[in-house]
């Protein structure tokens, strides 16, 4: 179908959303805006769907929604009998429609839908798969990006986001599927809740899952008496109740909430990009640190899987990167289950590829084992469950990725904001009973290890010409990998779509143990990196710098010029 006639469909067909008629009938003398609804369908993948919320095959709307679901209700009716499925949303724009929307659709194809009554972090949803022996998940969300998008993230029976395998096969279902028409099925959704196809989750499920999150504690009651500080903002998303709780269980006592940024609100009005690993989003709660002084700033993203802290210094506030968080809770998490005999006897801590090779040097001091992933926090998720088929999940102890992404503990399998807000907080409370702030601990870890300085660009292109832009980028890498970067040279180039690493040197090419992936690394004389990919949520490539130094100040300095020669090297 050429794209004149799909939007001659649509325009139709989709009567029952009046802000999608409206939408379609302003555009039809606008060949450019109609390209880009309609020039391709919104891809479902291991990370589900993600699009900018509006009318068309390229973007979230109920009609999207509904074949994707119908897709992966069919998928599900040929592999389990008498399939059921947990959904969840945060607060984004529509969010609670398309749960809504997805119970429906599932209730009529026989498929029984957990839905929770109001937003609830992502982690949640992970947990619920697994407590309610559901055999997928659906938690509505965008994560951080800005307003205008939602998505449609699923899960395997496992509480692991689902795997590219089934991801495939319920893509496969999906694209056998039209957006109208009998072949996607619906049910009334009172209907579906009388009929017992629809359930509310109870609320008792959320105290279970916090009292998982409260058995990760490693200092139980370190916090009480600290007198610790925090400044917590949830930038209107989903972390509100449930980090709040948490944080009254474990003893913080005095906690300031960003006014603004407490309630739930999908225009994210206050911080256009509500993303905790960019300064601009915190820019109330910072404001808000200065009056108040607080030990830290705590900030979780929408639908809280990830946290942003900013710690008190004695120049104001710095912000410490996902890459200083992770170490330092890495460190905590170590050296205080060795202190207090519940370290494992072989530990294993896991981090992605593009995550500080500092984290190896963490490692090495306490002797855990540690395993690097692809991007992506199902990666992680497997390496647990990988364990936990082996009956040693005990010695997982600690799991992050530089994007603010946190996991202690097994009882979920995704990132984890509740449980990584709860230790942050409790290792402020830690060391602040010694007399230090968390800026003091991160110091002293770059003076014992070194100053490795890490760095992440991100370059956006959209629409059609950008996707096709991004792919060109990254083909032109492939056929010739450069030989050096800011002056450094090249030794390896490592090409994880191809799982071929080449030592460019000799020449010599070994075969790369991990699933196939769009990603391009090079490692540099000297210990430095650079790491490019695609981002797989957003219309952006990102590349990730490596940078390693005598002084902070040396480090810094060769990251800017690595940032540098690789945005000369991409075209950017």
């Amino acid at each position: 179908m050429d794209i004149k006639a799909a939007y001659e469909l649509w325009l139709e067909n989709a009567t029952e959303d009046p802000q999608l008629k409206e939408e379609l009938s302003e555009i039809k003398d606008n060949d450019s805006e109609i390209y880009e609804r309609f020039y391709t369908e919104l891809k479902f993948g291991t990370a589900g769907l993600r699009g900018v919320i509006g009318a068309g095959s390229n973007r979230m709307n109920i009609y999207t929604v509904r074949r994707a679901t119908q897709g992966l209700a069919n998928f599900l009716n040929s592999k389990y009998d008498s399939p059921s499925v947990a959904i969840s949303h945060d607060s984004r724009i529509k969010a609670d429609l398309f749960a809504r929307e997805a119970a429906r659709v599932l209730a009529a194809n026989g498929v029984k839908a957990y839905i929770s009554r109001e937003l609830e972090p992502t982690p949640v949803v992970s947990y619920a798969v697994r407590e309610l022996k559901t055999d997928a998940g659906i938690m509505v969300t965008a994560s951080h990006n800005p307003a205008k998008y939602n998505g449609y993230k699923c899960y395997g029976n496992d509480g692991c986001q689902m795997t590219d395998v089934n991801a495939d096969a319920v893509f496969s279902e999906i694209d056998k599927l039209g957006y109208f028409g009998e072949e996607i099925k619906t049910m009334d959704f009172d209907e579906g809740i009388s009929n017992g196809m629809i359930v509310w989750i109870d609320d008792d499920l959320y105290e279970k899952y916090l009292g998982k999150v409260m058995e990760q504690s490693v200092n139980p009651g370190v916090c009480r008496g600290s007198g610790l500080k925090i400044v917590y903002t949830p930038l209107n998303g989903a972390g509100n109740k449930l980090v709040r709780k948490v944080l009254d269980k474990i003893g913080v006592e005095d906690i300031t909430i960003v006014p603004e940024q407490e309630m739930p609100d999908g225009n994210f009005t206050t911080c256009p990009y509500p993303n905790p690993e960019i300064r601009e989003a915190l820019k109330l709660g910072l404001d808000l640190c200065e009056k108040v002084q607080p030990d830290l700033l705590l900030a979780t993203d929408p639908d809280s899987d990830r946290v942003g802290i900013a710690v008190k210094t004695d120049n104001g506030y710095r912000l410490m990167t996902g890459n200083e968080t992770g170490i330092m809770l890495l460190n905590y998490v170590l050296s205080s289950r060795k202190a207090n005999g519940t370290l494992p006897e072989k530990p294993v801590a896991v981090k992605t590829i593009v995550t500080s090779k500092l984290v190896d040097r963490v490692c090495e001091k306490y002797g855990c084992e540690l395993k690097n992933v692809l991007t992506g926090f199902k990666y992680i998720g497997e390496q647990i469950l990988l364990l936990e088929n082996k009956g040693e999940e005990n010695r997982y102890v600690f799991g992050f990725e530089e994007s603010y992404g946190y996991l202690a503990g097994t009882y979920v399998r995704d990132k984890d904001a509740v449980v990584a807000s709860m230790l942050i907080c409790e290792m402020a409370a830690f060391y602040r009973k010694q007399g230090k702030s968390l800026n003091d601990v991160m110091d002293e870890l770059y003076k014992e290890f070194g100053y490795y300085i890490n760095k992440t660009d991100a370059f956006e292109f959209d629409g059609s010409a950008g996707m096709q832009k991004m792919a060109d980028i990254m083909s032109s890498l492939r056929a010739s990998h450069p030989t050096n970067i800011a002056g450094f040279r090249v030794t390896e180039a490592a090409d994880y779509l191809n799982s071929v690493d080449k030592c460019m040197e000799t020449g010599k090419e070994t075969t790369i143990d991990l699933p196939k992936s769009n990603v391009l690394s090079y490692s540099l004389e000297g210990g430095g990196a650079a790491i490019v990919r695609p981002s797989g949520t957003e219309p952006k490539i990102k590349v990730y710098i490596t940078a390693v130094g005598k002084t902070e100040d040396d480090a810094r300095k060769t990251a800017a010029e690595m940032t540098a020669s690789m945005v000369k090297t991409l075209g950017i």
